[in-house]
C-alpha cells in the first residue's frame, strides 16, 4: 500500500525504527487461552510498570492512509454510516472549548484546548483496533493523561475516570434521536488512565485532529477496542464508583467495560481472532492487548478477562 504524499506527513517523523527493547521475562509471560490468566512474579510485574514521562517508541506497521482513516468511522452522534460522518460532522463547532476536570481531585480545572497542550505533547503511532473487527495505524499528537491527572491531584477515594463527550443535539444530528443515551459516557479504571500509554488526542497525521475523528479532543488507549476512545471530550471527573458507560448501558451483554483487546474471547456475534485493516483484503491475527502487552499487562494481574473482553 502506497502513501500518497499529501496524505502523509513525513516518515521521517512518525516511523521511528528504534524498537523498544522487550525483557526476556515478558518473554515467558504465559497468557492463558481463554483470558490472561496472569501468573508471572511480582518482580517481573513491578518491572514493567512506566513512568509518566516515559519517552516510548513502538515498532508499528505501514501507516493507514489519511483520507481512509479520515472517511470510514464510528462517530454515532452524526450518523451510524461510516462514510457519512466525515460530512456531517463539519456542522460542530469545535472553538471556543473548554474542558471541566473535577470530581475527586484537590485542584478541578477548566481548561481550553491550548492550557491542555501546554501541559507537553508527545507524537505516538499506535495500532487502532476497532470491535468490529477493522483496523488502522494512526500516528496522534496528544498530551498523556498522566500529566493532567499530576495536574489535577485525584483524593484517594478516586477509583475511575469517567469522561463525557458534548451534547450539542442541534449541531450532532443523531442526538435528536434516542438511540443511545446522550452524551457519550466512557471510563478508565484510575491506574489504567494514568498509564503512559494513554493520551488525550488534539492532532493526527501532524495535522489538528479532524472533527469526524473526535476533535478537538478525544481519548486513546492503544490496547481497548477503539469505542473506548471516547471523541469531543468535554467533562472529565474523577470518581469513587465505576461509570455506567454508553455501550454498557445499551448492549450490557456484548460491550464490557475493560474491553481490552483480546483474539482469545469472541464477541457474542463474531470472532475476534482476526481483523482487516483498512485498505487490506487479507485479514492479520489479532494480537493480545493489540500488541501492546508488555506495557499494560501487569495492570490485570491475577483478572480474569473473560467477562469483560
Amino acid at each position: 500500500m502506497q502513501h500518497q504524499s499529501e496524505e502523509v506527513t513525513s516518515e521521517a517523523i512518525y516511523l521511528n525504527r528504534r524498537h523498544f527493547l522487550r525483557m526476556s521475562s515478558i518473554r515467558a509471560l504465559q497468557l492463558a487461552s481463554a483470558g490472561y490468566a496472569l501468573s508471572a512474579s511480582p518482580a517481573v510485574w513491578a518491572s514493567q510498570a512506566l513512568e509518566c514521562n516515559d519517552a516510548l517508541t513502538f515498532k508499528h506497521d505501514e501507516l493507514t492512509p489519511f483520507k481512509s482513516a479520515t472517511h470510514y468511522n464510528n462517530f454515532y452522534e452524526f450518523s451510524p454510516d461510516k462514510k457519512a460522518v466525515a460530512i456531517l460532522a463539519q456542522e460542530l463547532t469545535t472553538e471556543p472549548w473548554n474542558i471541566e476536570v473535577g470530581g475527586l481531585v484537590e485542584n478541578p480545572l477548566s481548561l481550553s484546548i491550548e492550557q491542555l497542550t501546554a501541559l507537553g505533547t508527545v507524537d505516538r503511532t499506535y495500532h487502532f483496533r476497532c470491535v468490529e473487527g477493522w483496523s488502522m495505524v494512526i500516528p496522534w499528537t496528544g498530551v498523556q493523561l498522566c500529566k493532567l491527572i499530576e495536574k489535577v491531584k485525584p483524593l484517594k477515594e478516586a477509583r475511575y475516570v469517567k469522561f463525557s463527550s458534548i451534547y450539542r443535539p442541534e449541531e450532532m444530528i443523531s442526538q435528536r434521536r434516542p438511540t443511545m443515551d446522550w452524551p457519550y459516557v466512557e471510563g478508565l479504571r484510575l491506574d489504567e488512565a494514568q498509564n503512559p500509554l494513554t493520551i488525550l488526542a488534539t492532532g493526527m497525521y501532524g495535522k489538528p485532529l479532524p472533527k469526524q475523528n473526535g476533535a478537538p479532543l478525544r481519548l486513546v488507549v492503544p490496547w481497548k477496542y477503539g469505542f473506548k476512545s471516547i471523541k469531543t471530550i468535554k467533562k472529565i471527573e474523577f470518581v469513587s464508583e465505576r461509570p455506567e458507560t454508553s455501550w454498557m448501558r445499551l448492549a450490557p451483554s456484548e460491550y464490557g467495560f475493560y474491553a481490552n483487546v483480546n483474539p482469545e474471547v469472541a464477541h457474542p456475534r463474531w470472532s475476534q481472532r482476526k481483523e482487516v485493516r483498512l485498505g487490506e483484503l487479507k485479514k492479520r491475527r489479532t494480537k493480545p492487548f493489540n500488541g501492546y502487552e508488555e506495557y499494560v499487562a501487569h495492570l490485570y494481574q491475577g483478572m480474569n478477562l473473560t467477562e469483560n473482553f
